[in-house]
């Protein structure tokens, strides 16, 4: 696969600005109105590019992307915002995108376009090929003199997280700063000052559960494809999305828990046989978690599937403590109840999504509200936490990264 052309910009990698030679280019851009057509129409141009790559099929994640930022989509997202011809872009987003999740920046990038925004973005010091792939695109389409007043407003970079005094040039001449990362990652950067009248935006750790109803689940017809959009959830990136459920909570009396579990669990040790290479090293650190929990919980349960593919630990109660525990490589917690009132106890701000089978999600919603809970942004079914929205984390994006001019 032939890499993006890349250029040294001010000393660091720019992966997409074929005409910027200095930063001045970038911070001089002026703000556009959100949903631009020329935006929109670049976006749809990346996705068609994008479903047609070669690589595709090898790429969920960049399928994922590409039918989310096309022109039909983009247009649904537009149609909740009744005060776009009141508000102009901030001006200049300076983005840290995670590390671990290979087109999170691209997102990041759509967001901070579609709500009128020159943008820098820091993609992941590693050498992702979807990361080769979007920035391969956007270079070829940025070189067309029909994008080229987007040059200006588009420019992905590469350094390493020591070069701080990176970070902080970008981050003293930025207008919003937005950080994905963990919470130490955030606690460095902001080292970094802003200016008087910046801000940050930042995506800090979060944790994830899924609710499954044990009658809910039976009543299905395809207990495969809800096996599938388990595994999508989960096993595609180790768990390291803050997305990714660790805690299931079945729903249920004993018998039908007992009955769902054996069904759900035999599905989705048969699809993670096929689709998935458990390394050794990751075998060793999931279990390591799994009998340390154990050691200090000792009324849990392991359970693990022959080869370790799925390891599984039962737990009798449910406390604040859980959401410091993280599966990953497939290690799950699994804790049974009756209806969601245990869940009141443990949700705090670090929980985000709440992913579900067997369940309506108005009464989870009711549930949320009728709580009060300060954690918990998202309700999505299973198969569908990975998928990026404009409302993430609780922010409303083209909001927080646009300005309201008002007239009286």
């Amino acid at each position: 696969m032939k890499d993006p052309a890349t250029k040294t910009v001010d000393g660091f990698q720019n992966l997409t600005s074929p005409e910027c030679t200095t930063f001045d280019d970038i911070f001089n851009a002026r703000p556009l109105a959100p949903f631009s057509p020329l935006v929109t129409d670049l976006l749809n141009q990346v996705s068609e590019k994008l479903m047609a790559h070669a690589l595709l099929r090898e790429f969920p994640d960049i399928a994922t992307f590409a039918f989310w930022c096309r022109k039909a989509s983009i247009s649904k997202m537009k149609a909740r915002y009744v005060d776009i011809d009141k508000r102009l872009g901030r001006g200049i987003i300076f983005h840290v995108a995670p590390s671990n999740v290979p087109v999170n920046f691209a997102y990041s990038l759509a967001a901070g376009l579609l709500a009128g925004n020159a943008n820098i973005v820091r993609v992941p010091s590693a050498e992702f090929i979807q990361v080769q792939m979007i920035a391969g695109v956007l270079e070829e389409l940025l070189k067309n003199q029909r994008f080229a007043d987007l040059r200006n407003h588009i420019c992905l970079i590469r350094y390493d997280k020591s070069q701080t005094q990176v970070t902080s040039e970008l981050s003293k001449r930025c207008d919003v700063r937005v950080i994905w990362g963990g919470d130490r990652s955030i606690e460095e950067i902001r080292q970094s000052p802003l200016s008087q009248r910046s801000y940050d935006v930042t995506f800090a750790d979060r944790y994830s559960l899924c609710v499954i109803d044990a009658d809910g689940y039976l009543s299905e017809n395809d207990f495969s494809k809800i096996a599938l959009r388990f595994y999508n959830d989960t096993y595609l990136f180790d768990q390291n999305a803050c997305t990714a459920p660790h805690l299931i909570y079945w729903l249920g009396t004993i018998c039908q828990v007992e009955q769902a579990k054996q069904i759900f669990w035999d599905e989705l040790q048969s699809l993670v046989e096929s689709k998935y290479d458990l390394q050794t090293v990751s075998a060793v650190d999931k279990l390591t978690t799994a009998y340390m929990f154990v050691s200090q919980n000792t009324k849990s349960q392991i359970t693990k599937s022959q080869n370790n593919l799925i390891t599984r630990i039962k737990i009798s109660s449910l406390d604040s403590e859980i959401e410091k525990w993280r599966g990953k490589w497939g290690c799950f917690f699994e804790y049974q109840a009756t209806n969601f009132d245990d869940l009141a106890q443990i949700v705090n701000q670090r929980f985000q999504t709440l992913s579900y089978v067997g369940v309506e999600p108005t009464a989870l919603e009711a549930f949320v509200h009728d709580k009060r809970m300060t954690g918990i942004d998202r309700i999505v079914p299973v198969g569908q936490t990975l998928d990026f929205a404009l409302d993430w984390d609780g922010y409303d994006l083209i909001s927080t990264f646009s300005r309201v001019i008002s007239v009286v």
